[in-house]
């Protein structure tokens, strides 16, 4: 493999794919989103790139392991529990598989995510 497999966030044109919480799973808002995956691995249980949401809340639940790094705005990630970490730019964090609960965008909210989604 050479130098050029390399993927620079940067300089990468990955076309965005833009969509919207399922409206059951939808609280308040409407939290359009999309999406440049620029890099998912050959058998896709990795991949990485970055997301972006405008405001709005929805229920989410985790098969996968997901590393994020927010690049601007701010969120709210509350868990089944009730309780709730504020995400704001410069936070690093991984949300583990099984994590269920609700993402908030209380700012229009972008990251960079890595995910490792586990075997069946």
């Amino acid at each position: 493999m050479s130098i050029s497999s390399i993927i620079d966030f940067a300089t990468a044109d990955t076309p965005a794919e833009r969509y919207r919480p399922d409206a059951a799973k939808t609280i308040s808002g409407d939290p359009a989103q999309n999406v440049r995956n620029h890099y998912s691995s050959p058998d896709g249980q990795f991949s990485t790139g970055i997301w972006e949401a405008e405001p709005g809340h929805w229920t989410v639940s985790y098969s996968e392991h997901e590393y994020c790094e927010i690049l601007e705005g701010e969120s709210v990630l509350h868990d089944a529990d009730g309780n709730s970490r504020v995400l704001r730019t410069g936070d690093r964090f991984v949300i583990p598989a099984g994590f269920s609960g609700s993402w908030e965008v209380r700012e229009r909210t972008r990251k960079v995510y890595v995910i490792y989604e586990p075997a069946n």
